[in-house]
């Protein structure tokens, strides 16, 4: 059936960005007909985050790996997908103010570092990297922010600090306030921008190859009352976007974009493992925990 929702699909409420999957799953899915979509426009996509996991705004939601980790610690009533959306390498997302010297990452302990949201996913893996890499400790560096976490029960350590302004990073660290600042997307490309990690992409690729950890940022995530109704949707919306992968992905993109229990535990257990280490969750969150619901879910169990 191509374009004719049966008369008993109610329409799902989604939201996702304009990632190359994102889109070729919508692509799909509308061209299919079998799931009655309606799509919300919320850009950027990070504002999506706290209704879908404090209300379960949406059926369908993409969402921060680090914000589906904390909603599963706080009981939230989501249930996140093993799909990888987005994942990039995030050693270049640190940067500095040449104007104002050069820093390397030994030189953070004891300093300001700037970030949108302490929770934001990008921070918690340019945080992994850090100690992973460097040996610098997230409880060395002062983090200065200017949100709170998406899950409102979520606690920050006594290190984080909220600018009282509200400024946000690229202004702290032009102005000099901050040593160094974090960003995903919203990287700035003034001339004055400085990568902390000398030769960022170099170092990431031989960090992957090394480790073979691919730093996953957004995932799907899906409505409780959703998923207990609608269990052959779910089952669809996972299928379609398997199906979507080999359309928008080749080689090493598929290799950084994982997809499926087996495929992302390795990756995730490693950032599950940080994400306690930083005080980001009350306690360590298993991959089962994240993904078990999931997997009965989808019959992968």
């Amino acid at each position: 059936m191509t374009g004719a929702y049966p008369i008993d699909r109610p329409k799902v409420k989604v939201a996702l960005s304009t990632t190359p999957l994102c889109r070729e799953f919508l692509r799909a899915a509308q061209a299919e007909g079998v799931i009655n979509l309606d799509i919300q426009e919320i850009k950027p996509i990070h504002r999506a985050f706290r209704p879908m996991v404090m209300e379960a705004a949406f059926d369908i939601s993409e969402l921060a790996i680090v914000t589906a980790i904390q909603a599963i610690d706080h009981g939230k009533p989501i249930i996140p997908l093993p799909i990888t959306v987005a994942a990039r390498f995030q050693h270049k997302c640190i940067v500095q103010n040449s104007r104002h010297g050069s820093l390397t990452p030994a030189d953070l302990p004891g300093r300001r570092v700037a970030v949108r949201a302490y929770s934001q996913t990008t921070g918690a893996w340019v945080r992994t990297i850090l100690q992973m890499e460097f040996g610098v400790a997230s409880d060395s560096i002062t983090w200065v922010t200017q949100e709170a976490p998406h899950v409102a029960e979520a606690a920050e350590p006594a290190n984080v600090l909220r600018d009282p302004n509200g400024a946000g990073p690229a202004e702290l660290l032009e102005d000099g306030r901050v040593d160094a600042a974090i960003f995903g997307n919203d990287l700035p490309s003034d001339s004055w921008i400085q990568p902390l990690i000398e030769d960022p992409d170099t170092v990431a690729r031989a960090s992957y190859e090394r480790s073979k950890v691919a730093p996953i940022n957004h995932v799907i995530a899906v409505g409780r009352n959703f998923a207990e109704r609608h269990r052959d949707l779910v089952q669809y919306v996972y299928r379609t976007f398997a199906a979507s992968r080999p359309r928008v992905f080749q080689d090493e993109q598929l290799a950084l974009h994982p997809f499926g229990c087996d495929e992302m535990r390795h990756s995730v257990e490693v950032l599950l493992r940080h994400t306690a280490a930083q005080q980001l969750t009350t306690k360590l969150v298993s991959f089962d925990q994240l993904f078990g619901e999931a997997a009965h879910l989808l019959g992968k169990t």
